[in-house]
């Protein structure tokens, strides 16, 4: 405190995050930026990006995302990864500045080409979709393996993505599946399901029924509805778990009540054949339908015959 008053750069950037953090004293927000920005103000990068971030969140000052910006920029142009990454953020997403993806692509280069993971996978992004750049899935890769290899899981997906399909990288089931293990080792429900599918499948590793289950499950667990639907499969045939009718109605449900198609078209298989839930002809073409009305082939068809069938009419007990 006393080297903060009497102008210390550093005294003044450390004091404040001792009070935002409060360590030592009292916390205090509001004292913290007023001292971020007595060393901000001097040049201190580190608080100009904590001030930013206040800004940001309205943290200690009145929400701006226009300050955010200004203080954003001073400490990017000294060179700090974070910040550059902060401000190529605004200016993607136009808050605080005019919004531009050529800007946006600007900083997040320079912020990458310095080791920040989130940064690179801003790129890897930006060379995916071609915003701010040309379109380029090589480039695209470069980036996201860099990410990948920080730990960002939805780089670790994407980039098994780009091997699964061959783009931008050679194509390697082998490499998809070890960077589908790495995003769903963190807990990524869309990689957890990709990986359960190919192991299920035996592609890039060893089939193993019991394993894709547990992969599934995961996923499942999450609200995954792709991943619900095959845990449903898995309990319908008794691969890689004891089969059951009723496990299989009840994870066919929690997919259908999201809206997937290929669930919703099992479920109304289930109705209609009694598997797992009571018979119900109403309950059967309710579901026909809704996969049908999503354009589902299979569903389609399986409505069209049970109109048929039944004639238009139900038993009193499905009504």
């Amino acid at each position: 405190m006393k080297a903060a008053a009497q102008g210390d750069a550093q005294a003044q950037h450390f004091l404040g995050h001792m009070l935002e953090e409060g360590r030592g004293v009292k916390q205090n927000e509001a004292k913290a930026a007023q001292w971020y920005t007595k060393a901000a103000n001097q040049g201190v990068t580190g608080a100009q990006c904590t001030l930013g971030a206040m800004f940001v969140d309205g943290r200690g000052v009145a929400q701006s995302d226009v300050e955010a910006a200004h203080w954003f920029r001073k400490a990017a142009n000294q060179g700090d990864a974070l910040a550059q990454y902060e401000l190529g953020r605004l200016f993607s997403h136009g808050k605080g500045v005019k919004q531009s993806d050529g800007e946006a692509v600007k900083w997040f280069k320079r912020s990458a080409e310095q080791g920040f993971s989130g940064a690179a996978l801003e790129l890897g992004f930006s060379f995916t979709s071609g915003c701010g750049v040309t379109q380029s899935d090589k480039e695209a890769a470069k980036w996201y393996k860099k990410a990948a290899d920080q730990g960002e899981l939805k780089a670790q997906f994407n980039l098994a993505i780009l091997h699964l399909k061959g783009r931008g990288v050679a194509q390697s089931d082998v490499k998809a599946a070890e960077w589908l293990r790495k995003a769903a080792d963190q807990g990524e429900a869309v990689a957890q399901c990709n990986l359960g599918n190919m192991i299920e499948n035996g592609r890039g590793v060893a089939q193993n029924f019991e394993e894709a289950v547990r992969w599934y499950k995961k996923a499942a667990d999450q609200g995954h509805a792709g991943a619900q639907c095959n845990l449903a499969t898995s309990f319908n045939n008794g691969r890689g778990v004891k089969q059951s009718s009723a496990e299989a109605a009840r994870w066919l449900k929690k997919s259908a009540d999201q809206g997937f198609a290929g669930a919703q078209s099992f479920l109304g298989y289930y109705f209609e054949n009694g598997l797992g839930v009571k018979q119900n002809y109403v309950e059967a073409a309710k579901w026909y339908k809704k996969a049908a009305d999503q354009g589902h082939a299979e569903a389609q068809s399986h409505l069209q015959r049970l109109i048929k069938q039944i004639g238009g009419s139900f038993s009193s007990d499905q009504r």
